[in-house]
C-alpha cells in the first residue's frame, strides 16, 4: 500500500510538472511600491463599458482551472506625442464573476466560489471593495516573451493594490495610441501570496496544498476622448 502511494505521488508530481510547462502567461516581475508616473499630456477617460479584467486560477499542476471577469469601475490614461505617459484604473471587486463553464463538477456551483472569493479568505470585498492599478513607467519593448499578449510592444510597470496591499508589477503589454483613443492589453501571472492572500497556501495541510498561488490576469483597458 505504501509503495502504491509513493508511485501515485510521483505520477501526480510528473503530471503537475508537465502542466506547468504549458502555463499560459509568464510571471510578472514584482518589487516594492514605486513612484507613480506624472500624468502629462491629454487625459482620456477609461471606457468602462468596453474595459475588463479577466482572471484565471488553478489547482496545483494546472488542474481544475477556474476563470471569470472583474469590471473596471473608472480610470484614465494620459497620452502625449502619440505615447502613453501615465494612467490608472479602479477595479470593482464586488463584480467578481465566475464563468459557469469553468465549474464542471456536479457538486460545485459558480455562485459559491464567487462568494468565497469575496470573503476574508481571499479578497475580503466588504473591507476592500476596490482594487487599483497606477502606472509607474512605460518603456519600449525590444523583444516580446513568447507568452506575452499578441502584439506586445511596451513594458509597463505599475502599482497594483489588492486587498489593501500595494506591490509594483512589470509585464509586457500591447499599447495602442490612435487618434483620440488609447488602449492597454496585457496577460501575466502573479503570486497572490505577495499581496497577503494566503488561503490555500499552507502546504502542511493536505486540504489546502492543491490550491495554486498563481493567478493569471488579462487586462483589456480602453480609453477615449
Amino acid at each position: 500500500m505504501k509503495k502504491l502511494s509513493v508511485i501515485a505521488l510521483v505520477a501526480v508530481g510528473l503530471l503537475a510538472a508537465s502542466c506547468n510547462k504549458d502555463k499560459a502567461a509568464e510571471t510578472a516581475a514584482t518589487t516594492t511600491e514605486q513612484k507613480v508616473a506624472e500624468g502629462t499630456g491629454e487625459v482620456l477617460p477609461v471606457d468602462v463599458a468596453t474595459s475588463v479584467v479577466n482572471w484565471k486560477a488553478f489547482h496545483k499542476g494546472g488542474f481544475a482551472p477556474r476563470w471569470g471577469t472583474i469590471s473596471v469601475k473608472s480610470g484614465e490614461l494620459n497620452v502625449e506625442g502619440g505615447q502613453l505617459t501615465a494612467g490608472n484604473f479602479i477595479i470593482d471587486m464586488s463584480s467578481i464573476k465566475v464563468d459557469p463553464a469553468s465549474v464542471t463538477e456536479k457538486d460545485k456551483k459558480p455562485a459559491d466560489l464567487e462568494a468565497h472569493l469575496k470573503n476574508p479568505d481571499f479578497f475580503d470585498v466588504a473591507k476592500n471593495p476596490t482594487s487599483d492599478f497606477k502606472i509607474t513607467s512605460v518603456a519600449d519593448l525590444k523583444e516580446a516573451p513568447k507568452d506575452a499578449v499578441a502584439g506586445a510592444n511596451k513594458t509597463v510597470s505599475g502599482n497594483l493594490t489588492l486587498s489593501g496591499k500595494t506591490v509594483n508589477v512589470t509585464f509586457p503589454a500591447k499599447v495602442d495610441v490612435v487618434d483620440n483613443s488609447a488602449s492597454i492589453q496585457a496577460k501575466f501571472t502573479v503570486n497572490r501570496a505577495d499581496w497577503g492572500i494566503k488561503f490555500g497556501t499552507d502546504e502542511a495541510d493536505p486540504a489546502e496544498w492543491m490550491i495554486s498561488k498563481d493567478i493569471e490576469i488579462a487586462v483589456d483597458v480602453k480609453a477615449k476622448k
